[in-house]
């Protein structure tokens, strides 16, 4: 979540191989079979939760999901990102150019109309930081409850927010509504709130609708309109771009 010089964060991705640890003790050798899967993407803006990470430039990105006939999954995921970097300065310079994830996870049915999902979510943000800099390192749970193609969610911090000091604890519900409506055709509604513990000035909403189109051979396109009530003092970057404001955002993926 890229922030102004009086909040520095961010919100992004991590490879942490501590998950996989945690992950992989499941996947036994007589546990059921699995499926790998994976994606790369180009999009022309990276939002998360609604604030660009890119500074409105474009993005690759790429990801990995292992998963289990049992309903465990383990994965991970990266981007280019410029939020760090876009804040360094000569006093406090600041490299990290790359967001790395990690997750691991259980999901399954619950009848036939309802499932559920519940895991842990690690982002990360290699290069180097300055003496005495909070690093932008996060861990969060996360629980979603779905009833047809209707989920809600809600993830927690266990320690800070993405660089935010003093900010564990913090929390992100996110209602989402996805539709097939025609052969290869899928709308999505979403609205989420990022509740920052102890800075309420950084508490905000986030809203998107899109529209995807999927072709042969594992191809999507996808259109969507995000939006924002973030505070601008606070989410602009030290150039002074205001990286909360509504924007179409046009992305190409292929699965594999």
């Amino acid at each position: 979540m890229p922030r102004s010089t009086n909040h520095p964060a961010a919100l992004a991705a991590v490879l942490a191989i501590p998950l996989a640890a945690i992950a992989f003790p499941a996947f036994a050798d007589n546990a059921p079979s699995g499926t790998l899967s994976g994606s790369v993407a180009v999009t022309n803006d990276y939002l998360f939760r609604g604030i660009s990470q890119t500074n409105r430039h474009p993005a690759v990105q790429a990801g990995v999901e292992y998963d289990r006939d049992s309903g465990w999954y383990v994965g991970a995921w990266g981007s280019n990102i410029s939020w760090l970097s876009d804040g360094s300065t000569p006093a406090q310079p600041v490299s990290s150019s790359v967001e790395l994830d990690a997750y691991a996870g259980w999901r399954g049915n619950l009848g036939s109309d309802w499932h559920v999902d519940a895991g842990l979510y690690e982002y990360y943000y290699p290069g180097s930081y300055p003496h005495g800099y909070t690093r932008p390192y996060t861990l969060e749970g996360y629980a979603a409850l779905g009833w047809k193609t209707l989920t809600l969610k809600y993830s927690q911090t266990f320690g800070n927010l993405f660089g935010i000091a003093d900010s564990a604890h913090s929390g992100y519900v996110d209602l989402t509504w996805s539709q097939p409506f025609a052969p290869g055709w899928q709308f999505d509604a979403h609205v989420g709130h990022q509740d920052v513990a102890h800075d309420g000035a950084a508490s905000y909403s986030d809203w998107k609708l899109d529209v995807a189109r999927t072709f042969a051979h594992g191809c999507t396109l996808t259109l969507g309109w995000y939006g924002t009530n973030a505070r601008r003092q606070v989410y602009s970057n030290i150039a002074g771009r205001y990286l909360g404001r509504g924007t179409w955002v046009l992305s190409l993926a292929k699965a594999f």
